[in-house]
């Protein structure tokens, strides 16, 4: 080995850094926060409140398990593996192939940051793991390090050292800055004038639901009682004396103005310092991102499959959209793989299309004409929308008529809500193939367009519902390892769905369609 892979490999099991002997214990204080409060409680209460002692029994406890974890931990790195072994009284060794490292993920809690220690998640190509190996307690000079040497080292072995490769014996803090330097392009980086896109996306709803109902729960579990509260009280006296119409505009305001405040919030939170580069050198993309936690992520370029557009509706009407890339080799929950994919973050529709050019290497890919599905697939469009809008108009109708007779006209909301929907989801519905990719879109309220590289097609299946089979139209799914695994291209014309399968796995199905 050299220098620098003495340093971040080490061939020798060791311990991950001592400073998080103040990171383990805290983690595991918050987690058992709920029981060590019961434990004070109780303590508090028995014996004329004598045995407060248990509350301090019930925190020793978990930063004891804090520091043991820490004691078990250990990890090394062989010429073939990554290795990890934690665990006292049931040991368990995870394993990554060097081979099949396909993403580094280097996170950074507030905590971590204070202590110069990272997080490194190494995602493989195994598709029988589902669970990243974990180093939580390097610093941030070996992290770095280390990202660069297990993305890049097999470029290097392969194609040679890089133009203005830096000396192996250069520390490995040195030798990884001086490598990002030399070979980093940076495609894109945050605009702050973004932010305003950040009402327009689901995370302000989600926080202010959350904040709701834990509100709710801790007012419940403290035998909150609002027929007995003087400011509950109050406030209803008050509804009535302005109106309770009045009241309810009110509300609803700062109900918007709650989810706006928490949406910006988010929208800082996550993505500030955003930055997508690509270097040359590894043949990766690296993306940085996050205000208090910090995120770096790195994915292999020739592992990315394609690129998915996403506008909803409300992105969409101020011309904005999110940037993923559909790539393999991303573990754990659906959320992570979301983030840990993120080429763009919610920004002007024009923006997240020049990244996808230049990831994808083909520029135009998601301005060519799509080929429309036919007058059959608008049917559908308009049948769906429509059936369901005559049952939510003749619900609110109905509800409508029980308060007062003018509230019925409300009922026309719901219809020509779904014929604009219906039409919209009509005008999106398309399909192309390119010499290098097949692009698809769909949808209108959570609108998406997909561009999968055909190399990247492993299987197509033709399916038709009973319904389809009627109309002549069917729904073809595109099978791929990156990303979701599945697309669809839907009610496709049946010859055109046939044509198209044909095209991307030739002389897969000239038995089938003779």
């Amino acid at each position: 080995m050299t220098e620098l892979e003495d340093a971040v490999r080490p061939s020798q099991w060791q311990r991950l850094s001592t400073r998080m002997l103040l990171v383990h214990p805290v983690k595991e204080l918050l987690r058992f926060l709920p029981a060590v409060a019961g434990l004070l409680v109780a303590g508090t209460t028995r014996g004329n409140g004598q045995q407060w002692w248990w509350g301090l029994v019930g925190a020793v406890v978990p930063i004891l398990l804090g520091m043991l974890r820490w004691y078990t931990t250990r990890y090394r790195f062989t010429d073939a593996q990554v290795q990890l072994r934690h665990g006292l009284i049931s040991r368990t060794t995870l394993t990554a192939p060097m081979d099949r490292v396909r993403t580094v993920d280097v996170t950074a809690s507030p905590l971590h940051r204070l202590l110069g220690l990272a997080e490194v998640r190494i995602g493989t190509a195994a598709a029988a793991d589902e669970h990243q190996l974990t180093l939580d307690g390097l610093t941030t000079e070996q992290a770095a390090a280390l990202r660069q040497d297990l993305l890049h080292r097999h470029r290097e072995q392969t194609a040679g050292p890089a133009v203005g490769a830096t000396p192996t014996g250069a520390a490995p803090a040195d030798q990884a800055a001086a490598y990002e330097a030399t070979s980093e392009e940076e495609i894109v980086r945050l605009d702050p004038r973004w932010i305003r896109f950040a009402p327009f996306g689901p995370s302000g709803v989600i926080a202010a639901a959350a904040i709701v109902g834990v509100g709710f729960q801790i007012l419940n579990e403290a035998g909150f009682d609002p027929d007995e509260n003087s400011a509950v009280q109050g406030g209803l006296d008050q509804a009535q004396r302005v109106g309770v119409w009045i009241a309810v505009l009110l509300l609803a305001i700062a109900a918007l103005v709650l989810i706006v405040l928490l949406s910006l919030g988010g929208y800082v939170l996550l993505y500030w310092g955003f930055r997508l580069t690509r270097h040359a050198a590894g043949g990766t993309l690296h993306v940085a991102r996050g205000l208090l936690t910090t995120r770096a992520t790195t994915l292999e370029e020739r592992r990315i499959r394609g690129v998915e557009l996403q506008e909803p509706l409300p992105l969409r009407s101020v011309s904005g959209a999110r940037l993923t890339a559909i790539t393999t080799g991303l573990k754990g929950r659906d959320e992570d793989k979301a983030l840990s994919s993120l080429l763009v973050p919610p920004a002007p529709s024009a923006v997240a299309k020049g990244v996808a050019d230049r990831v994808l290497a083909a520029a135009g890919t998601l301005a060519v004409p799509l080929r429309p599905h036919g007058r059959a697939a608008t049917r559908r469009r308009w049948t769906r929308a429509l059936v369901g809008g005559v049952v939510l108009a003749v619900v609110v109708g109905g509800i409508g008529a029980l308060v007062h007779p003018v509230l019925v006209a409300f009922a026309l909301v719901p219809l020509v809500g779904a014929a604009l929907l219906a039409a919209d989801r009509a005008r999106a519905l398309g399909h192309a193939l390119t010499d290098r990719y097949l692009v698809s879109r769909s949808g209108s309220v959570l609108r998406a367009t997909h561009v999968l590289e055909r190399s990247g097609v492993i299987g197509v299946t033709v399916r038709r519902s009973f319904f389809q089979r009627r109309m002549g139209v069917a729904t073809l799914t595109v099978a791929t390892a990156a990303g979701r695994q599945r697309y669809h291209v839907v009610d496709v014309r049946l010859q055109d769905s046939t044509d198209l399968a044909a095209a991307l796995l030739p002389g897969h199905l000239e038995a089938f369609r003779r």
